[in-house]
């Protein structure tokens, strides 16, 4: 039987890296067509006063899949998170100093049992297939990272997930 050929994806993950290396990595999670299920956004009408972030029941089980990373994979921290109206941005920390690197899980792995739990609590699947990761390489960008994250629901109506 002949298929027809298909499209090639675009590989998304490092060649060559080892995704249960001790390490930080800046994930983003999208939701399915990027429909707005997780949160609204409530911007501040003075100087001052920050957004707020107003979780949905989708988007406190999401919060609370969030909160299990560490007690499922002793070796994860979760260091930051926020959780967006159509994506969430996670601030991972893989470690594992007793030389067992192999029985720390990879993001992929991580990630595919967050989304999974949501999925299977919701009654269907509400994500994207893939996500976004960036392996951190510095303290500064390790920063940089974490104030974006914080920073994310101020920036919502100029976000590249808004639309």
């Amino acid at each position: 039987m002949n298929h027809p050929e298909r499209p090639q994806r675009k590989r998304i993950r490092l060649p060559e890296y080892d995704y249960h290396t001790n390490g930080a990595y800046f994930i983003t999670v999208c939701t399915k067509e990027r429909k707005r299920l997780l949160s609204d956004i409530i911007v501040g009408t003075t100087i001052g006063r920050p957004p707020q972030v107003l979780l949905t029941a989708y988007g406190r089980m999401v919060e609370e899949a969030i909160q299990q990373i560490p007690v499922v994979y002793p070796y994860v921290n979760v260091d930051n998170y926020v959780i967006m109206p159509n994506h969430i941005h996670l601030l991972l920390f893989l470690f594992c100093d007793d030389g067992r690197s192999m029985t720390v899980p990879t993001i992929s792995r991580i990630i595919q049992q967050m989304k999974g739990s949501v999925s299977k609590r919701i009654g269907r699947p509400i994500w994207q297939a893939r996500f976004y990761d960036h392996v951190i390489r510095s303290e500064r960008d390790y920063r940089d990272i974490w104030r974006y994250i914080d920073d994310n629901p101020a920036h919502w109506a100029e976000d590249q997930y808004y639309g």
